[in-house]
């Protein structure tokens, strides 16, 4: 082990032979360079100690348990150690003195350094130059020790001695949850830990140590006690964000960045227990090439490593690619734990091919009159299907002027379904030629255009079909009075065989006449009347009378036409008016004595209708008993000229409409003379005591016959 001073002249680091004793280490101040471990009983270094009486009852006294000083001074490792910290510290004690020694451990790095810097160094330690009355230097403690526990540790060292007194430990981990964990020895400093310490759990601790007398007075202290968990490589990386999925475009340049893999270490990221390398232990498929894909070690990235005429997506096995990516830590050594996540690489499709039609020229038949699809147009394109650039989106550039036709893209099949969307007549035309071009949705790159193969012809073949005979005009329409005779003429119908290219009779029958008042020439196609039209008839509807009837051709099979009729009907008076109502009652002491009032109706129509005249028929007998009186074109009013006794009255009233001429309807209003009580009308009795002018005129009229 080397053991090297700095600056010899420097009296405060190292301390040349004095010809005068002076009680203590000769040496109090070391630096030594760190070496890769500490070997069992190595010797570290020779520590020179005299109280200048002859070292009687010496003892030393490490601050690491893994360390001890001999009699002659010479400090060796008890077993073998790689961590110990950055300084040791010795205390010896005679009868006659005591001294600290203190060792500070230095990298390789810093042998060189200038003074200040290794004062500096001194003094990041935490450590102050004057003499301390508690010496409690940091341990150092791997995780993941196993047992026997209690271990020790560390120790801690009183320099005024410890006799009557007693060390006390406390903070996180003693007596703080965790609790426990740590203990010290109340007499001589040693410090104990009592199980097993995980450093991805707690990482340091920060205990406070004093001395106390008997009685738990302090006499030092409290001065601080760090104890920091070496880490131990225990803890394989990890992917934690997955799944880890990247796209890439087919065709991309060499070194594209694909993707980046992060993978997580638990463990002190300040050591190479948590310092990882990335590698692709293996990719699937392995074609075009078994190293498609390069990963950095250290970022993780992902790239393209072959030509961009290998990354075509066309021609490749699969165009998902599968990576088995593995994070090793300790900087990737043979050492290291590992852990894998598996990356999918997606191979994205640009539209580089065009859609081509299967053919040049398809063929379809379709029967005139029917509409529908009559051809499905197929195509081809390698590009991915699940994408705009292999749908295809097709259109008609010529050929239909009528726009009878129209395409559209089968979402499933990506075909093209030519479908007639308008009828189409033989007789106009038996043959059409489409010409279909065909697109994707999405635009082609830029070095890639539609070519030839993306139009195509369609012939369509139209078949003749028997066609049912046309009526013209159709709806027919034709104005009648109701009421006219019998056999009366309507109409001639027409109708005609679209079928110019056969020579065809027509016959016609009556397909619907819901009142039953008409017939048909099957020859000619006259319409007469079989019964008279009433155009009060409830199958009048808005004076409208309809009626069906239909051509047919001598076709085999025959075909059939359908022809509607709409009569509308004028209106003659043919309907007396009626009256309502034809029921009153009042009482026979009434005050108010108008009675009712009469309103007239007519089925026909103005001016068959109002103004209505209202008239009583002749009264007899001395007294006038009842008026009638016109209140507007519809309605009149019965008024009594006096009270009568309870009984019924028959009063015929008759009224005439204002047509051409005048029809007149003669009714009889009956009218009760009830008696009245408290607001009840009784009218029970009136039948007994019933007058009705009618009978007195017919038997007065009966006994002047008799009279002759």
């Amino acid at each position: 082990l080397f053991l090297f001073f700095f600056f010899p002249q420097v009296l405060l680091l190292a301390c040349a032979e004095d010809l005068e004793c002076v009680p203590g280490f000769q040496q109090k101040v070391f630096y030594i360079e760190k070496p890769f471990k500490f070997t069992e009983d190595q010797l570290v270094l020779n520590l020179k100690f005299d109280d200048c009486k002859g070292n009687n009852k010496l003892n030393f006294e490490v601050s690491n348990p893994d360390f001890r000083v001999e009699l002659d001074g010479n400090l060796v490792a008890l077993k073998n150690v790689s961590e110990v910290g950055r300084a040791l510290f010795v205390h010896a004690r005679s009868e006659h003195a005591e001294d600290m020694a203190e060792i500070f451990i230095l990298e390789a790095n810093e042998k060189h350094g200038a003074l200040k810097e290794i004062l500096k160094l001194e003094g990041n330690l935490g450590i102050p130059r004057q003499k301390r009355a508690i010496l409690a230097t940091p341990i150092l403690i791997p995780e993941n020790q196993r047992p026997p526990f209690p271990r020790l540790v560390g120790k801690v060292i009183r320099s005024e001695g410890t006799e009557g007194v007693k060390f006390r430990l406390s903070g996180k981990g003693v007596d703080q949850d965790p609790k426990g964990i740590f203990r010290i020895n109340e007499m001589n400093g040693d410090v104990s830990v009592t199980r097993t310490l995980d450093r991805e759990a707690i990482a340091n601790y920060e205990l406070e140590v004093e001395v106390v007398d008997m009685n738990g007075k302090t006499m030092d202290g409290p001065v601080r006690l760090d104890i920091s968990v070496i880490d131990q490589n225990d803890n394989r990386p990890m992917f934690k964000e997955g799944p880890y999925v990247g796209h890439v475009m087919e065709g991309s340049a060499t070194g594209t960045t694909v993707m980046r893999m992060a993978a997580f270490d638990a463990d002190d990221a300040s050591t190479d227990n948590a310092l990882l390398r990335y590698n692709i232990l293996r990719q699937t498929p392995t074609k075009p090439s078994p190293n498609m894909f390069y990963i950095d070690p250290e970022k993780g990235d992902i790239v393209t490593v072959v030509s961009p005429a290998l990354l075509d997506r066309e021609t490749m096995e699969s165009p998902k690619y599968e990576l088995v990516i593995e994070a090793k830590d300790m900087g990737g050594m043979d050492v290291g734990l590992t852990g894998t996540a598996t990356a999918t690489i997606l191979i994205d499709d640009k539209n580089d091919h065009a859609p081509e039609f299967t053919k040049k020229e398809f063929q379809a038949t379709v029967k005139e009159g029917v509409t529908g699809v009559i051809v499905n147009l197929t195509v081809g394109d390698r590009d991915d299907p699940a994408t705009g650039a292999w749908r295809a989106a097709y259109s008609i550039i010529n050929g239909n002027p009528g726009q009878s036709f129209e395409i559209h893209t089968n979402p499933q099949t990506n075909e093209g379904m030519l479908s007639v969307v308008k009828p189409l007549d033989y007789e106009i035309s038996a043959f059409h030629t489409l010409l279909i071009k065909v697109e994707n949705e999405d635009p082609l790159i830029p070095d890639i255009a539609y070519g030839p193969s993306s139009t195509a012809t369609v012939q369509i073949t139209v078949e003749d079909v028997n066609e049912g005979p046309v009526f013209h005009p159709n709806p027919m329409a034709v104005t009648k009075q109701e009421n006219i005779p019998v056999g009366s003429v309507v109409l001639t119908v027409n109708a005609t065989d679209p079928d110019t290219l056969q020579h065809q009779t027509i016959r016609y029958s009556v397909y619907k006449d819901p009142a039953g008042w008409l017939e048909i020439n099957p020859t000619n196609g006259t319409v007469g009347t079989t019964a008279v039209l009433d155009r009060e008839s409830p199958f009048v509807h808005n004076n409208v009378y309809t009626a069906l009837f239909l051509a047919i051709d001598s076709g085999n099979p025959p075909a059939t036409g359908t022809g509607t009729l709409h009569i509308t009907l004028e209106d003659v008076n043919d309907n007396v008016p009626s009256l309502y109502p034809t029921l009153a009652k009042v009482c026979d002491d009434a005050k108010d004595l108008r009675v009712v009032v009469l309103g007239a109706s007519d089925k026909d129509l103005h001016p068959n209708t109002d103004p209505f005249k209202f008239e009583l028929s002749k009264q007899s007998g001395p007294e006038k008993l009842w008026r009638i009186n016109r209140l507007n074109n519809t309605h009149a009013q019965v008024i009594l000229l006096q009270n009568l006794k309870k009984a019924n009255y028959n009063i015929p009233i008759s009224v005439t409409d204002s047509g051409k001429p005048p029809l007149t309807n003669t009714t009889e209003l009956r009218l009760q003379v009830c008696t009245c009580k408290k607001s009840k009308m009784d009218c029970s009795a009136t039948d007994a005591l019933h007058i009705s002018l009618t009978l007195i005129l017919l038997s007065l009229l009966s006994l002047f016959c008799k009279s002759f």
